[in-house]
């Protein structure tokens, strides 16, 4: 599971963000100060740090970081959007993203970053499918071809790598991935799972990906 180191002082932001980005299958190191930095630094995969702290500022919080840790990836978020601002964050820093700003706008640069400073990966083998979890690379073994998901099937099929082997209900797959709650006879995720499985299965007809477990919900087994 990624792991995020995430600084923020405003406990409002921080609360949603924090269980924003853990109900989209992330671990989040939530502090709101530098102040116990050293001892939440083992196997982390990204930082995401507010500017404006008590204490050491997240601009000397993220050089800290990035010398102790240059492959680590670092992501500023700020109230300050003056160019003089960003200019100075991403001096270090391998993106800058002012407040306020959407869920899934973080979730998505977030990311782009795991995507780019990704280690080398074991796949996971589920069927046909070979996956690789942290960039969500998804290979047909058998024709050797990229799958390629878009908008919430990515988002979907991602939830259910994150979530492997337990079963999850429409309500847990429908908030945690759309950040609402599921309304009872909304078909939105119904068609989404159908969408899925167009992508995925060998015979959408008779899946074996994207399990159907009768009355409950849905599972991805390995």
């Amino acid at each position: 599971m990624v792991r995020i180191l995430y600084i923020e002082d405003e406990k409002e932001i921080g609360s949603w963000v924090s269980e924003d980005l853990t109900d989209r299958g992330y671990e989040v190191i939530w502090l709101q100060s530098g102040a116990q930095l050293e001892t939440h630094l083992s196997n982390i995969d990204i930082a995401i740090l507010d500017i404006m702290l008590p204490g050491l500022d997240g601009f000397s919080i993220g050089k800290r970081l990035k010398k102790k840790l240059d492959d680590l990836p670092v992501l500023m978020l700020s109230a300050r959007s003056a160019v003089e601002d960003k200019i100075e964050g991403l001096s270090f820093a391998d993106d800058y993203l002012t407040k306020p700003f959407h869920p899934d706008e973080l979730a998505a640069r977030v990311e782009v970053l795991l995507r780019r400073f990704q280690k080398e990966e074991a796949a996971l083998t589920i069927g046909h499918l070979r996956i690789y979890p942290q960039s969500m690379l998804i290979i047909n073994a058998n024709t050797a071809e990229e799958i390629t998901l878009t908008g919430k099937q990515f988002y979907l099929f991602q939830f259910f790598i994150r979530h492997l082997n337990q079963i999850l209900t429409k309500e847990q797959l429908y908030e945690g991935v759309w950040g609402e709650p599921y309304l009872e006879g909304d078909k939105t995720l119904m068609v989404h799972i159908r969408f899925l499985r167009e992508k995925l299965e060998q015979n959408p007809a008779t899946p074996t990906i994207i399990e159907t477990i009768r009355g409950i919900g849905y599972r991805v087994k390995q």
